[in-house]
């Protein structure tokens, strides 16, 4: 079981508060994407959770408080993806996957043959075989992204945070992505919490939307309440078209080009 429990979780800056106090539960196998413009505060909270920033409350696995863990314990139950994750060119794609599998070598131990079976098992569930032996400065952006994402499924940790993973990919590697970690989800029951910068991505893939803005939670559930043309004028200052798909609910968010931001006009009636 991987439910993640959020207590009045806050971080600061400085005195810039990036994250106002946030509580929320993340049940066992759910994703919850969270959304918002850039300063809201997602990317804090989930390196909160990573235990990469300094934050006030309290972050637990299934009553497993992860302030009380050390860097190896934390990396068994949780596997972070960063928006630009340190990729060395001159390290081959088999290499660099190995590298999920730190949390349980010894400090000055070595990978084992159950290791490597791990690392070889997730390559080939997704399909990166004959990436396996390239230097990742060989690969392309989509390519790369699979194998970062092969990294942190290795780890076998039973949560997975994702920063923005689409970021910097095209329309048909965000869907290969996407479709990745469904497929993760599906084999190893993983509970998943991503920031997305794509609404409809975000709508379709997810279980549940948490929208941030200014640090604070705006609103709170599925795709088709969170995702209103009123409050996506507000929250991001665009004007849009909210759609949902008759056959199977998926919500759309259509930009509109030469409208009034102020009174967005929304033709589905959300």
């Amino acid at each position: 079981m991987s439910a993640v429990s959020f207590e009045d979780v806050g971080v600061l800056y400085g005195k810039r508060r990036a994250l106002e106090p946030f509580t929320d539960r993340v049940e066992s196998g759910e994703w919850v994407g969270l959304i918002g413009p850039n300063g809201a505060g997602k990317s804090s909270l989930l390196r909160a959770a990573a235990g990469l920033v300094t934050s006030s409350g309290s972050i637990s696995v299934e009553d497993v408080s992860l302030a009380t863990l050390h860097n190896r314990e934390r990396a068994a139950l949780v596997a972070y993806v960063p928006q630009d994750p340190l990729i060395p060119d001159d390290m081959t794609a088999f290499d660099y996957v190995l590298l999920g599998r730190t949390p349980y070598v010894s400090y000055f131990g070595s990978e084992t043959a159950h290791d490597r079976d791990v690392v070889s098992d997730v390559i080939d569930r997704l399909r990166l075989g004959e990436f396996a032996p390239r230097h990742l400065g060989s690969l392309s952006g989509g390519e790369r992204q699979r194998v970062v994402l092969a990294r942190a499924l290795a780890q076998e940790a039973p949560v997975i945070l994702l920063d923005e993973p689409t970021s910097a990919l095209d329309i048909g590697h965000q869907q290969q992505a996407m479709e990745l970690v469904t497929e993760m989800r599906a084999h190893s029951g993983l509970t998943v919490i991503s920031a997305m910068h794509d609404l409809t991505l975000a709508g379709t893939y997810t279980d549940r939307l948490v929208m941030l803005d200014e640090g604070a939670v705006v609103s709170s559930g599925a795709a088709a309440d969170v995702l209103t043309a009123a409050r996506l004028s507000d929250v991001f200052n665009v004007s849009v078209t909210v759609e949902v798909d008759d056959v199977d609910g998926t919500v759309i968010v259509v930009p509109r080009r030469g409208s009034s931001i102020a009174d967005p006009d929304n033709t589905s009636g959300r």
